[in-house]
C-alpha cells in the first residue's frame, strides 16, 4: 500500500465517522510557532493559565508526544447550531450549546485510529482533542484546511470558523497536503474593531489576558477586575463576538451532530432563570455539558458581574 492509498484510506475513514474535513501533515516541529509561543508567554498574555507554560517543547514538537510521529492527522467538526438563544438572555458561547466536545470528538477519534488499525495495519498513535499540549490550528493550516484568522481562529474557506479541531499524531507515513500560506482576511478588521475587551491586537496576536472567555471560564478567583466593567456585552460563558462579526462565517451550515443539539435552558433561560438556578439543578441540567467547567460558583459570580453593570445602565 503506498502513502497515497494510505492517505486515501484516512479521508474515507474520516467522512464515515462525520468529520467535515481531513487534512494531514508531516510530523515536524514547529519552529516559528515555537518563537511566536515564546514571545506571548513572556508578555504575559495567559494570564492565570499556568498550564500554558507546562510542556513547552511538547506543544511544538509531535514526536515528543508520539515518539517515531511521521504524521499529523488533523480534522474539523462542525458545531455552528440550528437554533440560537432568545434575545436579551445572558449569552453562551455557541460550541457550549449541546454536549461536551471533549468527550463527543475524544470517541470519534478512538473509532477513528481502530479503523486506522484495521485498514493500514499495526500502527501507533495518540488522538488529541484541546486536551493536551497541541497546536491544533497550526497544524490544520499546516494541512490545507485553512488559515488563522486576526482573531486566532483557523477560519476553512468553505464554512467559517465554527469548528472543533482534533489532531491524529501517527507513526505511519501519509501523502501530505498543502498548507495555505495565503491569507485571505485580507484588510479586514472587523474581528479586532468589534472585540469587546480590545483583546485582539494586530499581527494576529490575542491577549488571552483579556479575552471575554478567559474571565469568564478560566479565570478562578471570586471576582473579575473592574477594569472589564461595562465590557462583557451580556456574555455569560465565552464569547463569540469575533465569530459573529466575521464575513467568512456566513457560510456555517449547521451541524447534523445530535449530540450537539442545544439545551433547552441554553436557548430558553432569561436572565430571572439562571439567578434563581440552584447548584443541584446546576450540576443535573449542565452535567455533560461544557458549561460544567466554570462551576456552579463561577456562573454566579459571571451574572453578577454582567448583571450589576445592566443595573447600573
Amino acid at each position: 500500500m503506498n502513502l497515497s492509498q494510505k492517505s486515501n484510506i484516512i479521508q474515507s475513514i474520516a467522512t464515515q465517522l462525520g468529520f467535515d474535513f481531513c487534512g494531514i501533515s508531516k510530523a515536524e516541529k514547529l519552529e516559528d510557532d515555537a518563537r511566536r509561543l515564546e514571545k506571548w508567554l513572556q508578555e504575559g498574555m495567559h494570564g492565570t493559565m499556568h498550564y500554558m507554560t507546562q510542556h513547552f517543547e511538547k506543544r511544538v514538537d509531535p514526536t515528543l508526544l508520539v515518539p517515531g510521529a511521521k504524521s499529523v492527522i488533523t480534522l474539523l467538526f462542525n458545531y455552528f447550531p440550528s437554533q440560537q438563544q432568545n434575545i436579551g438572555s445572558p449569552k453562551i458561547a455557541t460550541y457550549a450549546y449541546g454536549n461536551d466536545y471533549h468527550t463527543v470528538i475524544k470517541q470519534k477519534l478512538q473509532e477513528f485510529f481502530f479503523m486506522m488499525k484495521e485498514k493500514i495495519g499495526d500502527i501507533n498513535g495518540r488522538g488529541f482533542v484541546d486536551s493536551a499540549p497541541v497546536l491544533e490550528r497550526s497544524w490544520a493550516q499546516k494541512s490545507g484546511l485553512g488559515w488563522i484568522g486576526k482573531n486566532g481562529n483557523l477560519i476553512n474557506k468553505q464554512q467559517g470558523s465554527y469548528f472543533f479541531i482534533a489532531s491524529l499524531i501517527t507513526d505511519v507515513e501519509l501523502e501530505t497536503d498543502q498548507p495555505i500560506i495565503k491569507d485571505y482576511c485580507g484588510s479586514c478588521t472587523k474581528c479586532i474593531d468589534h472585540c469587546p475587551t480590545e483583546a485582539i491586537l494586530p499581527n494576529k496576536v490575542v491577549d488571552g489576558s483579556k479575552c471575554i472567555s478567559y474571565f469568564t471560564i478560566e479565570l478562578k478567583e471570586a471576582l473579575i477586575p473592574n477594569t472589564m466593567k461595562g465590557k462583557f456585552d451580556n456574555w455569560l460563558f465565552g464569547c463569540d463576538t469575533c465569530q459573529q462579526v466575521c464575513p467568512w462565517n456566513r457560510f456555517s451550515q449547521a451541524n447534523k451532530e445530535i449530540k450537539f443539539t442545544p439545551l433547552p435552558e441554553i436557548l430558553e433561560f432569561s436572565t430571572k432563570d439562571w439567578e434563581e438556578l440552584t447548584e443541584e439543578n446546576f450540576n443535573l441540567i449542565f452535567k455533560n455539558s461544557p458549561i460544567k467547567r466554570a462551576k456552579f460558583t463561577g456562573i454566579k459570580r459571571n451574572l453578577q458581574f454582567i448583571n450589576n453593570i445592566s443595573n447600573e445602565q
